[in-house]
């Protein structure tokens, strides 16, 4: 009976996260369009930090509790999905078009991070002082974005938000906040029941962390980014996802770090972070030097993740 009641929750969850990522999507359309804001900051600001909370308060209760393998295995894995699973999708529905220096710049700020915080990691631990560094970071991060962003001419819109014109904004409010929280709380839910499935099966915390808390709490982003990309709004799934895996490289795991001091296995390092560091910088060589992700990048980065699972449960 407790089997069959997970399996229908993460069934309704599902449901739920389609729909409510099309209307969070729309209305954060909406709201670029009335506050003449670039589509990408939108991604950044409103939706990377508004799907990125699951992974927050996830691994803010983890390390509460003392799991820190949790916490810093949702993190890790969160970004590794984000890339492999969720861009990839996003790219065989349609290649995404990278335009702008809003988008590089972003991207070269995950790049800088991804690169630096190794260097926090190499004693095998992750103390307060670590993570009081890795969210002073986000802070400069999205303060220079912000600020390069607006110091730019505004972008026009064409094309990367509906054509229809923008709705009342307590009307677009009530609809981006009300499927913000539907986003979220059955991503929660989903969560909670595929992790207590696990924990019957004897699974680690770290590996819980990496794979199913990981891909659940990456959910808000995956149905954000498929509605995204079938609106053919390129920089808003872009903005997305980059600014996803920027708030959990440097929040995620600061917040963490600044809770409970994590001591990390050694596999994090070279087999998890190592994948991370290697998909951000193949998808780095493809926009440098073809301005666009296409199918065929986005086919090879949605087989890799089924291998990487399988991975982390066989070692």
């Amino acid at each position: 009976m407790t089997l069959l009641l997970h399996l229908s929750l993460i069934v309704l969850c599902f449901l739920v996260l389609a729909w409510s990522a099309d209307r969070f999507v729309a209305a954060a359309g909406n709201l670029a369009l009335r506050l003449g804001m670039a589509p990408v900051l939108v991604g950044l600001v409103i939706i990377g930090f508004g799907t990125s909370a699951p992974e927050i308060l996830v691994s803010a209760l983890a390390a509460l509790g003392g799991n820190t393998g949790l916490a810093i295995g949702n993190a890790l894995g969160s970004n590794i999905a984000n890339i492999a699973l969720i861009l990839g999708c996003a790219a065989l529905i349609t290649p995404l078009l990278v335009e702008g220096r809003e988008i590089r710049r972003e991207l070269a700020a995950l790049v800088l991070a991804t690169a630096l915080v190794p260097l926090l990691l190499l004693d095998g631990t992750l103390g307060r002082w670590e993570g009081l560094f890795l969210l002073l970071g986000l802070a400069l991060a999205f303060i220079w974005l912000i600020c390069a962003s607006l110091s730019d001419p505004p972008a026009m819109l064409n094309d990367d938000l509906p054509q229809a014109a923008p709705a009342r904004l307590p009307k677009t409010l009530a609809w981006g906040g009300g499927s913000l929280i539907l986003l979220l709380g059955s991503a929660q839910v989903l969560v909670w029941s595929a992790v207590q499935l696990a924990q019957l099966a004897g699974v680690s915390d770290l590996v819980i962390g990496l794979t199913i808390v990981a891909l659940g709490t990456s959910l808000p982003e995956l149905a954000t980014a498929v509605a995204a990309a079938r609106r053919r709004q390129y920089a808003m799934v872009l903005g997305n996802i980059l600014g996803s895996n920027l708030f959990n490289l440097l929040a995620v795991m600061g917040t963490a770090a600044m809770i409970h001091p994590a001591v990390l296995p050694g596999a994090v390092l070279y087999r998890d972070y190592a994948l991370m560091g290697a998909l951000t910088l193949l998808v780095t060589l493809a926009v440098a030097i073809r301005g666009r992700i296409g199918r065929g990048l986005g086919l090879l980065l949605v087989a890799c993740y089924p291998v990487y699972q399988l991975v982390v449960f066989m070692f």
